[in-house]
């Protein structure tokens, strides 16, 4: 099998950043060639070359299929995890008609999900409704049960948060929204793959998958319908993916997704979640036994395996990664990433400015070796230790803020909602 080098050992820097983007399997690109080549026909063709690549994506159909426990029937292949969110919301909103044209998500959901909600709000008039999460980045059910009405379409809550792996309790939301005759949709495009998914034992109606976040190249995800809901098209045309996408498929990046899957649950079934996540202790330990009482993890301590989201005291996220050009990691988000600005994932759970500025996303993957974790721990830790003392004048990071203080809103107001600020602009109250 044809393995890239462990990041790091080919000079480049060390790779910790597969929240944001995994690199693609030699044997995902070795699938798809052949339908880049001689297998080029339109998969409609009735001819001899449509059938190659019809028949790649019946295959590809069944093998994202399995990886999250739907039937092949219920796949719907798009051009990324961004667009299955919003077929998902805005197919489900416009299909439930006026008399249900209201949305419950939460606050640290990705933008793919609360821009829709946006613009559904902005176009059809739709009423968002938004939870607020404690300080380890979870939803409370009992909110969820105090906010739901017979006006719900849709609740959207993701599997597992891109900045802090955080876990959500999809299955009890699921059957809350359920109870209330609302379809329940989860972006899982950081969890499958990552850890087991099933969307029966979940309760998902709608599954959001992205292949570029477990070994597939960018450009092609997954939404999973399940077997009776309606949706609105997101693209009207030739009636391609059962009516919901119209146009031509690309069978190369289905077929590179479909193999992805595979390879991503014989994985799984082999332990390689649990080989990640001692991993990812090893990354914890040794920074915390370099820098004692400096390091503080955000999120949840039931995660994704591959995620680390840890703030250092004394540092800023920014200045500390720009201090070691050998690592790639993140200081949040990649849609983040960049920006001097504290993450709205980590204000919204309740953390200070400071502790907010600080946090580094380490995400490791598939090739991620203990060298790679070593290697890090040092490059972090002396990075750390360049940046002190302080110049002076500049403001220490404050001592964390308890989990939970500031998370959640006032007594009797479990909900945010959105609505326009002014005219022209609008903002999350």
């Amino acid at each position: 099998m044809n393995v890239p080098p462990s990041p790091g050992e080919d000079g480049g820097p060390v790779y910790l950043d597969h929240n944001a983007t995994t690199p693609v399997d030699p044997r995902v690109v070795e699938a798809m060639l052949p339908l880049l080549a001689s297998e080029f026909g339109n998969p409609s063709s009735g001819h001899a070359y449509g059938a190659a690549p019809r028949a790649a994506l019946v295959r590809a159909r069944r093998q994202v299929a399995a990886l999250v426990g739907a039937s092949a029937a219920e796949i719907v292949f798009t051009g990324s995890g961004s667009e299955a969110n919003n077929l998902a919301l805005r197919g489900a909103v416009l299909a439930a008609g006026d008399g249900r044209r209201r949305v419950i998500t939460q606050v640290t959901e990705h933008p793919a999900v609360l821009e829709t909600c946006r613009a559904l709000h902005r176009l059809y008039g739709a009423d968002v409704t938004c939870l607020p999460v404690d300080g380890r980045g979870l939803v409370d059910p009992a909110d969820l049960a105090a906010t739901l009405d017979e006006r719900t379409a849709v609740v959207s809550v993701m599997a597992a948060n891109n900045e802090t792996g955080t876990l959500q309790p999809v299955a009890e939301l699921a059957r809350l929204a359920h109870d209330h005759g609302a379809l329940f949709h989860c972006d899982a495009a950081q969890a499958a793959g990552k850890i087991p998914v099933d969307v029966r034992a979940l309760g998902a109606d709608l599954l959001t998958v992205a292949g570029h976040k477990m070994y597939a190249p960018k450009g092609v995800g997954a939404l999973r319908v399940r077997a009776g809901v309606r949706l609105e098209p997101l693209v009207y045309g030739g009636g391609q993916e059962g009516g919901l996408r119209a146009g031509t498929e690309s069978a190369a990046l289905a077929v590179a997704l479909g193999t992805a899957a595979e390879l991503a649950a014989a994985e799984l079934a082999d332990g390689g979640a649990r080989r990640t996540e001692v991993l990812r202790d090893r990354l914890h330990q040794g920074l915390d036994e370099a820098l004692p009482g400096q390091v503080h993890v955000n999120g949840c301590t039931r995660r994704l395996p591959g995620t680390l989201n840890v703030s250092i005291d004394g540092t800023t996220g920014h200045e500390l990664l720009a201090a070691v050009p050998r690592l790639a990691a993140s200081t949040g988000s990649a849609c983040h990433s960049g920006t001097g600005t504290a993450s709205p994932v980590l204000r919204a759970m309740g953390l200070g400015e400071a502790r907010a500025l600080a946090a580094v996303r380490l995400s490791l993957g598939r090739w991620t070796t203990p060298s790679d974790v070593d290697q890090a721990v040092e490059l972090l830790v002396g990075a750390v230790r360049s940046l002190a003392p302080m110049e002076p004048g500049r403001r220490p990071a404050a001592s964390p803020r308890r989990p939970g203080l500031a998370a959640r809103p006032p007594a009797g107001s479990v909900e945010r909602r959105w609505r326009p600020l002014r005219e022209g602009a609008g903002g999350w109250a």
